[in-house]
């Protein structure tokens, strides 16, 4: 679970007053975390979606590849 609160602080901290080395380094991580699991929610959601045509078939979506 990523802990949004710690982001919000750390991002109020670090307009107000600067962070820390230590803290720069936390927020980096944390922002990952929490893009991550937002990446794989998309991900999981468009797993399961459908594209219904106009004569009702259903299509299921697939990864389209970059060359």
């Amino acid at each position: 679970m990523v802990d949004i609160a710690r982001i919000n602080f750390l991002a109020k901290k670090s307009r107000e007053v600067g962070l820390t080395e230590e803290e720069k380094v936390e927020q980096q991580k944390l922002r990952r975390e929490y893009i991550d699991s937002v990446v794989g929610n998309l991900r999981s959601s468009l797993d399961t979606t459908y594209v219904i045509d106009e004569e009702g078939n259903k299509t299921k979506l697939s990864d389209k590849k970059k060359h």
